[in-house]
Order: structure tokens, then C-alpha cells, then sequence
């Protein structure tokens, strides 16, 4: 099929193997989160969507409506703004746009809207008539563009690699912002956009990775060359679905423009009273409000991450990046462990009756503790030659024997499906000689910079990241890496996850700056180096403060967990 007979058809015909996202754990419909009513109530007060304005001159869009949370009370205000300016609800039939690719949702939406029109004395007849110009069955990203004054609701959560390639390719072609692995809500933000009249707004509430992450660059770029963000409101502390998701959300609204200044808000609870609170210190009260708002007086540039704390946070920040250099430079080196595509079976013991030149030792997350490493007995099996190619298995006959015993799990994997000729090999390729290397290895997920030095054991899991240098005494290094300085990086760049855990990515890894070694006394040096040996945390924080020469850091949200 292609894109433009692919562009003509979904928008009427929703076919499963095109629209098949799955189930969330939870058994709602991929990409569908409800959101709580108090949560769209201040989102609409903060889009300005108010019935003391006369909203039957303007035209409101929810781009992905589900069972209508924010349509069915945007209407509800339309109703009472008719009222007070004298419209008659038979004209307002331009004024609401509710989309979703799910017809049951809509039906769901569709039948709420009337049940409110009734309700509100419009007859039966009328209301499924006005219900029927505002709802639309249809694939937002696809749909024809007109523009609108309002663009509200809750983007679909959905993974790249949960859309089919074909509508992968034609939404890539049509959206700029769909970069690199970008869930689909950079696309409905983009269009959203695109959508809004010169004086428009938009006011979502979305999963706030693309903020941070490298699939949000190109978005970030759009936005600070064409639109205003006028507020930013951190909701990772609280509970603005009404089911239990694993999102990390934020609510933000945009015009076209240029941004200056920006509020920025961080929400505890987010309940009603907080949003009471909220919206009260947003339009300028005295009123004693538990809520934090900050005002960036200035406002990030192309694609920079967008650092969501404070501007004193952000003044330490930029001020130790003007500094020092980034922790990736003059032959130190950061990477991630191997992936297999199947543990269970690329990782065996050590006496597998496997070619011992074709086991690997192995360090996984679980096997270090208090920054030791427990020697498991672990090995991955390295199925590549030195150079690169998978190995001949005539060679080899125990691993080839092995490996057939499990074939039919193996070609299974994505990697082997796209790689037929080599379908035994690990998705990442096995470079034994890191092995010998010292390095220092990091988990992904940690509630704190929990760095381990190995001095040249074993080879490391993909859930840990690890650093090697050509410059560095590691253990110095470890010593600075696993100090409060080294986490304000990571803690300024990273996405924040519940129960206070980070991301120690490679790409937030190399946000860190350090001194150049030459830059450290002698004392110094081997001070950093002892207090890392013996995991003397409170040490490495002073001493890190010196090795930087810098007062101490801003107090950020921190629980140790380094010991």
C-alpha cells in the first residue's frame, strides 16, 4: 500500500493490523489514559477556555478525545458562555472538534454529549445533531487540517515500535518532529501546533520525557523558534489519572510567538485544592499557596534540554558547564553493556560445555553491592570473531549444538528475524578485550550515583553503563562520579522516575563536567582516591567541592541511597 492510498483509507477504514498498539498491563487500550476532572478543569482554565468569554466565536479541538474528559466539559462551558451571550445552541455545531482513531471511545464521548445537551433543555433531535458535526471518527494525525483557537486534551501514549511500518512511514513524512524513537504525542503536539490560529493556544497533559531526551530535539527546536511557552507544571509527584500508569506527566500551554518569560510549577498532590492554589498564584494572588512557582526569566534555545527545578539550579548548572568539560572527552569513554535478545539463553555458567574461548564473564546489575562485585560465575556467549563476523559454527561444535537445542527460541528474537543468515547472534556485538579493561560500571536505574570500579574482571549487562579513559586514574574518577556535584548533572538532565530513581543513560552520563586531572593535587588526588575505597560519601562530596572549587551546590531533592 502506499502512503498516499494509506492516507485516504485510515481516516474511515481503521484496520487492526494498521491500528493493533495493544493492552496496557492494566487492560485499558494502548495509548488510552483517563485524566481526573478537576486536572481538565484547570487545564481549560489555564488554555483561558472560560464561559465569562463568549467561546461560541471560537473553535475548540480535542485531537484524541477517548471516553471525552476534556471535550464533555469544554462543552459544558460552551453551554453556559451561550447563555450568557445569547447564542442558541443550533449554532454552535462549528465550535467543538473531538477526534479519536477508537469508535467506541468516541460513541462513548458522543453519548455523554448528548446526555449533557438534554440536560442543558436542548432537544433530543438537536443535540445528536450538534453531536454529530462535533464528533468525528478518524486518525488525527491523518485528518484534514483547519485551524482552531483551542487545542486541549491528553496525547495517546504509544511506542514507536508499536506502530506498524507502514503508518510509522507515512507519519515520519508528514511530521518532522517524529524523530528517532519519538512516542507518538511529538506528533500530535506538532500537528496540534501547526493547527492553532496567530492568537490560538495549546494546553496538554503528556509524558514529559521529550523535554529531556534526545527524541524530543527536534520538537524542542520547533518550539523555541515559533511558539510561546507561557506555563510548565511538573506533575511527577502526583496522581492526575484516574488509573495507575507508569507515566511521568506534566501539563504545559503554548501560543504562537516567541517565549520570554515562563512559570514553571511543581505539584505535590494535585488535587483540587492544589489546582485551586495553583491557578490562584498563576493570576497574580497573595494568597498563602503550598505549590512552587518559579519565573524563568529567559528561556532555553534550539534543541537544549529543557532543565524543569529552578533558576538557581539552572544558574549552578550553566555556570559549572562554562567551566569544565564534559566527562566524554580526552580518550575517556562511555558505553553500555551487551544485549542478547534472550538472557536466558546467550548467558550460561561458566562450565557450559561451550568452547571456553567463546564465554565471556559476566557482571550483572544484581551482582554488585556496596561497590563490590560478586564473581556469579556468569559468562555471555560471544558469537562474533575479531573481525565481527559471526562465527563459523562448523568450528565450533558444542556451541553449535547448544545453540541448536535452542534454534527455535533464537530465530524467534526481532534480531534474528531481520538477520536470517546470522540468526544466532546477540543483538550487540561482544568485544572480549573490554574485559580486561578497567572501567567503572553505573547502573541504568538508581536512586543515586552508584558507581563500582572493576579492575579489568568482567565484561558488563546492558543494564549498566561503564567508563573507561585513557587519562584518568579510575579510581579518582570514580571518586568524583560518585559525589553530589556528579548528581546534580544527572539529576538536572535526567528523567525523574517515581520513588526518587534516575536515569544514569549514557546521554545524561555525558552531561557531566569534571576538572582536568593535571587540575588536582597530588593530595587531592590521593584524598579522593582513598574516601572512594572506603565509599566515604560525605568525604567525596567535600572533596569533590574542592577538586571543582565551587561553594556548595544548591540543595536539590536527593535521598542517599550511595550506601
Amino acid at each position: 500500500m502506499s502512503t498516499s492510498q494509506l492516507s485516504l483509507e485510515i481516516p474511515t477504514v481503521f484496520r487492526q493490523d494498521i491500528y493493533a498498539y495493544g493492552q496496557r498491563t492494566s487492560g485499558e487500550t494502548h495509548g488510552v489514559v483517563l485524566t481526573r476532572p478537576h486536572i481538565v478543569e484547570l487545564i481549560l482554565d489555564l488554555a483561558g477556555y472560560t464561559d465569562d468569554c463568549d467561546l461560541g466565536e471560537k473553535r475548540l479541538l480535542d485531537p484524541s478525545c477517548g471516553h471525552g474528559a476534556f471535550v464533555i466539559e469544554a462543552i459544558a462551558r460552551l453551554l453556559r458562555s451561550a447563555r450568557k451571550f445569547s447564542r442558541d445552541p443550533s449554532a454552535l455545531g462549528r465550535c467543538i472538534r473531538a477526534l479519536d482513531i477508537d469508535q467506541d471511545h468516541l460513541a462513548t464521548a458522543r453519548q455523554a454529549a448528548i446526555d449533557l445537551l438534554c440536560q442543558n433543555d436542548v432537544d433530543e433531535w438537536e443535540a445528536t445533531a450538534l453531536a454529530d458535526q462535533w464528533f468525528v471518527a478518524g486518525d488525527f494525525l491523518l485528518a484534514p487540517a483547519e485551524p482552531f483557537d483551542f487545542v486541549v486534551g491528553n496525547p495517546p501514549y504509544v511506542r514507536i515500535e508499536q506502530i506498524s511500518p507502514e503508518l510509522q512511514a507515512e507519519y515520519r513524512q508528514r511530521f518532522s518532529t517524529l524523530y528517532d524513537r519519538a512516542d507518538l504525542y511529538v506528533a500530535f503536539i506538532e500537528k496540534s501546533l501547526r493547527l492553532l490560529h496567530p492568537e490560538g493556544v495549546l494546553a496538554l497533559i503528556c509524558a514529559d520525557r521529550w523535554i529531556l531526551n534526545k527524541y524530543g530535539s527536534a520538537l524542542r527546536r520547533l518550539l523555541t523558534r515559533e511558539f510561546r511557552l507561557q506555563y510548565y507544571i511538573d506533575l511527577h509527584r502526583s496522581s492526575p489519572f484516574e488509573s495507575e500508569v507508569i507515566a511521568y506527566p506534566s501539563i504545559f500551554v503554548l501560543r504562537p510567538g516567541t517565549t520570554d518569560r515562563v512559570r514553571v510549577a511543581s505539584m505535590q498532590t494535585a488535587n483540587p485544592e492544589e489546582c485551586r492554589q495553583l491557578l490562584a498564584t498563576l493570576r497574580g494572588s497573595d494568597e498563602k499557596s503550598t505549590v512552587s512557582v518559579s519565573t524563568y526569566d529567559s528561556w532555553f534555545e534550539g534543541d537544549e534540554p529543557w532543565i524543569i527545578s529552578t533558576p538557581e539550579h539552572l544558574r549552578a548548572l550553566r555556570e559549572l558547564e562554562s567551566r569544565f568539560e564534559p566527562l566524554e572527552s580526552h580518550g575517556t569513554r562511555i558505553g553500555i553493556g551487551v544485549a542478547t535478545g534472550n538472557d536466558s539463553i546467550f548467558i550460561v555458567d561458566r562450565d557450559a560445555d561451550i568452547e571456553a574461548d567463546r564465554l565471556v564473564p559476566l557482571v550483572r546489575r544484581e551482582d554488585i553491592a556496596g561497590g563490590q562485585i560478586r564473581d556469579a560465575g556468569r559468562c555471555v556467549i560471544n558469537c562474533f570473531s575479531a573481525t565481527g563476523q559471526t562465527v563459523d559454527l562448523n568450528a565450533y561444535p558444542r556451541l553449535s549444538t547448544y545453540l541448536g537445542i535452542h534454534g527455535d527460541a533464537i530465530r524467534r528474537r526481532h534480531v534474528a528475524r531481520k538477520n536470517p543468515g546470522n540468526w544466532f547472534r546477540t543483538i550487540d556485538r561482544v568485544y572480549p578485550e573490554l574485559v580486561a579493561q578497567p572501567k567503572l560500571l553505573i547502573p541504568d536505574i538508581a536512586g543515586s550515583n552508584q558507581v563500582t570500579f572493576d579492575s579489568g574482571r568482567f565484561y558488563p549487562h546492558h543494564n549498566l553503563y561503564f567508563v573507561t579513559s585513557q587519562r584518568w586514574d579510575l579510581e579518582i574518577l570514580g571518586g568524583l562520579l560518585s559525589s553530589r556535584v556528579a548528581l546534580f548533572f544527572v539529576w538536572c538532565y535526567a528523567v525523574k522516575m517515581r520513588g526518587g530513581y534516575l536515569r544514569f543513560q549514557a546521554q545524561y552520563l555525558r552531561r557531566i563536567r569534571i576538572p582536568a586531572p593535571e587540575s588536582l593535587s597530588r593530595e587531592l588526588s590521593d584524598s579522593i582516591r582513598g574516601a572512594f575505597r572506603e565509599r566515604d560519601f560525605q568525604q567525596l562530596d567535600t572533596l569533590a567541592l574542592a577538586a571543582y572549587r565551587i561553594d556548595p551546590l544548591p540543595e536539590f531533592p536527593f535521598t542517599d541511597t550511595r550506601r
